[in-house]
């Protein structure tokens, strides 16, 4: 398993910090994904100093921009000879202001699009090197708190919440997983999502006012499992809570939903891509 390249997002604190730090522990080829230059640099400075053996390579991005997300991916698709893996980390929280309702770049509601849009343009972006690199896997940090997403409402201009807005962009991200995961059946590519653990010890989850019930180590393990795992090297379009196949909320399995949310999507997406031409 040794020299697998994976790439994860929001890797400069919490979660993504530390499955940085336990990759580059394994002899695994790192790159981080951050939105601020000065931390992204000091947690690689931090991480090679920890694991002087490891490869490490830096990629800036800011996520609620999808400019930002194509251009990286481009950049990654150009440098990188191969990707192994790729864990789609990054998040927009509950926020400290949470009956402040935010806007992504291209104007969109700022949970919905980077806990959703964002990781789903960066891994179709990156298909083509992924699935180059075939045995590859695609892991998805969603989390236990998943609300229906109301399609009269999709960016909440009606009774704004953070942490619904952040609920609901989470069920989004599910979504795609199963869609995508589908889609790359017998690619050699899997896609797979989890809730790591619950109220890890993170910023954001002191920022929106809660208390933290468990550390960011909780949550690594079972991340890490579904990375390089050999028993799921075949597991596919599942969604865990930690280490255990579960079912999602409801609406995920709601067909008429999916291709309605998978519609908008792409919609979306490509929308940005068109702004860029």
């Amino acid at each position: 398993m040794n020299q697998r390249t994976t790439l994860i997002t929001g890797a400069t604190q919490g979660l993504g910090r530390a499955i940085a730090f336990d990759l580059a522990s394994r002899g695994h080829i790192v790159l981080l994904h951050g939105r601020d230059h000065t931390r992204l640099e000091a947690v690689a400075d931090e991480i090679q100093a920890a694991a002087p053996d490891a490869t490490i390579r830096t990629y800036l991005a800011d996520l609620a921009d999808l400019d930002q997300v194509h251009a990286m991916a481009t950049r990654i698709r150009t440098a990188e000879p191969r990707l192994d893996g790729l864990v789609n980390n990054a998040v927009a929280g509950g926020g400290a202001d949470p009956l402040r309702r935010e806007l992504s770049r291209q104007g969109h509601e700022l949970r919905f699009a980077v806990n959703h849009l964002a990781p789903y343009a960066l891994t179709r972006d990156l298909l083509p090197l992924l699935t180059a690199s075939a045995p590859a896997r695609v892991v998805n940090v969603a989390s236990i708190g998943q609300e229906a997403i109301d399609f009269d409402d999709v960016m909440l201009e009606r009774s704004y919440e953070g942490l619904r807005a952040y609920c609901r962009s989470k069920l989004a991200m599910i979504i795609a997983t199963f869609e995508l995961a589908a889609e790359l059946d017998g690619t050699g590519v899997t896609v797979n999502t989890l809730h790591p653990a619950h109220l890890m010890d993170t910023d954001g989850v002191r920022e929106y006012g809660l208390t933290p019930v468990t550390s960011v180590d909780e949550g690594v393990r079972p991340t890490v499992r579904l990375l390089i795992d050999p028993d799921l090297a075949a597991v596919t379009g599942r969604y865990f809570d930690q280490f255990t196949d579960t079912r999602a909320h409801d609406q995920v399995y709601d067909a008429a939903a999916r291709e309605r949310l998978m519609k908008l999507t792409h919609a979306l997406v490509n929308q940005a891509a068109a702004d860029r031409s």
